[in-house]
């Protein structure tokens, strides 16, 4: 029996396991209305200049507000800005704030404590991960090198209700970024007093429609509405709790017994049975997210750009995505996804095209080229994060690579441990993934920059893949500017630091009593718009 038909038999045997079976709801207050929403991973923190998860980010996203909101539809409108306008050049932007806006603690929100949350996050002593993110406001990078004070950075408060932010080069992308974790404001009263110990249920302070009032480890967070929250008198839910769920079969359970109202995730192996026995609660949108294999350039056989092409190759990513998936999933040759606005993805490698026979003959005859044959195969480790999708594509791939002289050994890792595991550059072979942060190619080809650090996982250094991206950050034409970030991509590809697997689905699975949940492709759904019948 082949291993891929025994990946298939394990895929079968996996749609078996979900069933219905009850189980108690966690009680609400009398007279209030709650939801339960399962989140996949457990937060490691709620401080927008730390957070980096997806999983973080609802709950953040729910607790905060940045200038600019979500819509019920993910789009952009909005925030604690009511208006704005930029300078001829694009590199001056002024926000004038809501004067209604109140911290949940009742102190009115400040230009000030935008200010105070954009110095923070630059500073070194901060360590945010994601600060790169907006190191085009001017001063940035002095400061995240730790050569100039977070009070050079270029942003003030003009007075108490208008903040100025300039920029080292015009991005277009701004409004878009302007509702991210990175671009919150943060409660510099409170802050300033408790220090990192701030974002303790005792002392959180948020400035959107939800207060934090309780954390549990490995259990469920929970907020309750704030009635400091300009717009309360819109929010429906009183309470929400949010669950650990990284088995999706198991929370599945959990949703069509009534202990769940949500779960971020759906199994693929269950998509077909749902879509039928369900489909009231089945919720799927093109998204803006890319599954891809990361290589560790630190390990001498992967710097050999032979043994990465050929380990690319040998992926037979049609059958992933269209026989073991079959969710939605698109297979990816090209690391932008689809759906990226002003944006031409390059052309797929010319071996994409190819029947996966003849791609596996040419991956055996690169690593022969490299060094490793039947007797003497490519010998990797590789971690992936453990879910039972992950754990199927990994098996896959694991069967395509064996075909083509390379031995995998795998390992599971919690998601966030993996990730922190990339970034401290403890694996050879990993499974990565990528959802936008805003709407643009940046936001993608930034990971393959060489001042990206650590989100640079395989530490990609192309002085030309670098100069394409700065042209393209100088640039203000938008067909020029996609043009660049096109060229970049395309040199990207050919180097092969990386190999995309595929395109992602967002995939909910939302029980019919909650109403206002839009399918959009960002995958946000903040709370706030969320009801029940």
């Amino acid at each position: 029996m082949g291993l891929r038909t025994l990946v298939l038999l394990a895929l079968a045997a996996l749609t078996l396991t979900a069933c219905t079976a009850g189980n108690s709801r966690q009680a609400c207050p009398a007279g209030k209305r709650c939801m339960l929403v399962g989140n996949g991973q457990d937060p490691t923190t709620l401080d927008p200049n730390k957070s980096t998860g997806t999983w973080e980010d609802r709950i953040i996203s729910d607790l905060n507000m940045g200038l600019i909101q979500d819509d019920a539809a993910g789009n952009s409108v909005p925030g604690l800005a009511q208006s704005w306008e930029t300078s001829a050049d694009g590199l001056t932007w002024t926000f004038h704030l809501r004067h209604d806006a109140k911290w949940s603690d009742g102190v009115p929100i400040t230009a000030g404590d935008f200010v105070f949350s954009l110095r923070r996050i630059m500073d070194p002593a901060t360590a945010s991960e994601y600060a790169y993110l907006i190191s085009f406001i001017k001063g940035a990078q002095p400061i995240m090198a730790g050569q100039a004070k977070p009070e050079t950075l270029g942003v003030r408060a003009i007075d108490p209700y208008t903040l100025e932010i300039r920029l080292e080069h015009p991005a277009p992308f701004l409004l878009e970024l302007a509702k991210h974790t990175t671009m919150m404001p943060l409660p510099r009263h409170v802050v300033e007093r408790w220090g990192a110990a701030w974002v303790q249920p005792a002392h959180y302070v948020s400035s959107g429609a939800y207060r934090l009032v309780d954390w549990r480890l490995g259990n469920y967070i929970r907020v309750v509405k704030n009635p400091y929250f300009f717009d309360a008198a819109t929010v429906c839910f009183d309470q929400i709790d949010y669950f650990p769920t990284i088995d999706s079969v198991a929370a599945e359970r959990r949703v069509l017994s009534g202990e769940l109202d949500s779960n971020t995730d759906i199994a693929s192996s269950r998509m077909a049975r749902l879509r039928t026995n369900a489909p009231d609660y089945v919720h799927t949108h093109t998204y803006l997210g890319t599954s891809y294999m990361v290589f560790n350039s630190r390990i001498p056989a992967l710097r050999d750009r032979r043994v990465r092409l050929a380990i690319a190759m040998s992926i037979d990513r049609e059958f992933i995505a269209n026989r073991l998936m079959v969710d939605g999933k698109v297979p990816a040759y090209t690391f932008v996804p689809p759906g990226i606005a002003n944006y031409t993805p390059p052309a797929p490698p010319v071996w994409s095209t190819w029947p996966f026979e003849k791609r596996l003959a040419e991956a055996r005859r690169l690593l022969a080229e490299a060094g490793y044959t039947a007797a003497r195969p490519l010998v990797l480790d590789m971690y992936h994060a453990s879910n039972p999708d992950s754990a199927l594509v990994m098996q896959a791939l694991q069967a395509d690579w064996a075909r083509a002289n390379i031995k995998v050994n795998l390992s599971q890792r919690d998601a966030a441990l993996n990730y922190q595991a990339l970034r401290a550059r403890d694996f050879q072979l990993a499974s990565g993934g990528w959802i936008a942060d805003f709407n643009d190619a940046i936001n993608f080809l930034d990971l393959q920059r060489s001042t990206t650090h650590d989100m640079n996982y395989g530490d990609y250094n192309n002085p030309a893949f670098d100069a394409l991206l700065a042209k393209a950050d100088n640039e203000p034409d938008l067909a020029r500017r996609a043009e660049y970030l096109r060229q970049a991509e395309t040199i990207m590809l050919a180097d092969a630091p990386i190999t995309p697997l595929y395109f992602n689905v967002n995939k909910n699975l939302v029980s019919p009593r909650i109403t206002g949940f839009v399918d959009n492709i960002a995958d946000h759904h903040r709370a706030r718009y969320l009801c029940q019948k």
